[in-house]
């Protein structure tokens, strides 16, 4: 089937989360994704091993619908693989920490000029300017600097990571746009470009509403946070609030568990319904809550009255009473609960799949549905499964080829053998 980014090669040289997050998106559009490893290969690989001398879960799930090539780049002749590769595909994508390409003999000016239609895509922590250019950065790190952290949690607590990858992940996702942008822009110049994603950019983007509060603060309360915010000059941890001009919270149900928990957010045009269905004519009438000015100054007397309902029944229960009544509404799911979701099972978000290695296992799906073209997704690559493979569909290598370039240890983690090569290439 004919897909949505078909006919598009990507060298994926990018290891760990952020990098395959985004070409595991693309491949499931369709491109031909090469993960060009190391012969140890990606460090994910072995770990959080959970399966004896298999490829870890970290690994397998972020890796779908690639190919895997092994090539050694501290080696000359494995460098000659490198260029030759570089020639046939779109877009090469790294995520090395600052200046190992340039160190390997590779800056963007020299790949640009192997091949000038060439995208080379880069992830970096804090990008290639500023003072923070050549610090290390991971998930948390990217939270703390982007301004989440900051703004997650309770006020009387410490500041905490979401648990939502948004410093690997997010900065995957902002990667695919940039790419696609670039891949659009050749179409019309013929031109490849350099495209520079950086986490504590991408983390910055998606916290754009704590800055929005922000700059609110110079002009007063916050009226929409359940604590004070009078005389603040950051944007406070909101807890549970909804982070909009309506009221969220979430509100705990039988029997107590952990996740027992609904999300609910009171919009004004459903209060009267929602007041009714939980108080009566009472609380539909209490002049306290009459404008959501007064919900505002009085919600946690409301939320202590919503929590008093709830506490007869479960999240399912409850999600089913407010939906009738058009409250908008979610229980809070575990990992457990979505995993084993019909929603999820059915929107093709849980996906089994078979690996040699690991045998059955199960796949976060693809979030983007195109009617056309539906990604299928397929299992994560052994190490150099496709080395050869690549060598001859892609490079048009004959056995002889390959097996000269075995020989001088372009693949392996051998010492190189260069003048063995070049022998070996001069007998023919």
């Amino acid at each position: 089937m004919d897909k949505a980014l078909s006919g598009i090669r990507i060298l994926d040289m990018t290891h760990v989360q952020a990098g395959p997050t985004a070409s595991q998106l693309m491949a499931w559009l369709g491109a031909d994704v090469i993960k060009f490893e190391p012969p140890t290969g990606d460090v994910t690989r072995g770990q959080l091993r959970d399966v004896l001398n298999a490829d870890s879960l970290y690994f397998a799930m972020l890796n779908c619908n690639k190919r895997s090539i092994t090539v050694n780049m501290k080696n000359p002749v494995g460098k000659e693989v490198f260029i030759a590769l570089l020639k046939k595909c779109d877009v090469v994508m790294e995520n090395f920490g600052p200046g190992v390409l340039d160190r390997l003999g590779f800056s963007w000016k020299k790949i640009h000029e192997i091949n000038p239609a060439i995208v080379l895509a880069s992830i970096k922590g804090f990008g290639s300017s500023g003072p923070y250019a050549d610090f290390k950065a991971y998930e948390n790190v990217a939270q703390a600097m982007g301004g989440a952290m900051a703004t997650t949690g309770f006020m009387d607590g410490p500041p905490l990571v979401t648990g939502a990858q948004i410093g690997d992940s997010g900065t995957g996702l902002h990667f695919v746009i940039g790419i696609l942008a670039a891949l659009h822009h050749r179409q019309r110049t013929g031109k490849g470009q350099f495209v520079e994603v950086a986490m504590m950019d991408s983390v910055m983007n998606l916290c754009r509403v704590k800055f929005r509060d922000h700059q609110r603060l110079s002009r007063g309360p916050l009226a929409e946070y359940s604590m004070p915010t009078e005389g603040l000059k950051d944007t406070p941890r909101s807890g549970n609030d909804s982070g909009g001009g309506q009221l969220g919270n979430a509100i705990k149900c039988k029997p107590g568990r952990p996740n027992d928990y609904l999300y609910v957010v009171v919009q004004e045009a459903v209060w009267d319904a929602l007041a009714r269905r939980v108080g009566g004519e009472g609380l539909a009438a209490d002049p306290r809550f009459a404008t959501i000015q007064l919900r505002r100054k009085n919600q946690k007397e409301m939320w202590r009255l919503l929590t008093e309902f709830a506490s007869k029944h479960t999240k399912w229960e409850l999600m089913k009473i407010l939906n009738k009544i058009d409250v908008p509404c979610g229980p809070i799911m575990g990992t457990e609960d979505l995993m084993n979701d019909e929603h999820a099972r059915l929107r093709e978000m849980i996906v089994e799949l078979d690996h040699p290695q690991r045998g059955k296992w199960f796949n976060v799906g693809m979030p983007i549905k195109l009617s056309d073209s539906p990604a299928e997704i397929e299992r994560s690559p052994l190490l150099g499964e496709h080395t050869e493979e690549i060598l001859r569909e892609v490079l048009g290598y004959s056995d002889a080829e390959v097996g000269t370039l075995k020989e001088a240890g372009a693949f392996s983690k051998e010492p190189p053998k260069v003048k063995e090569y070049h022998a070996l290439r001069e007998a023919g």
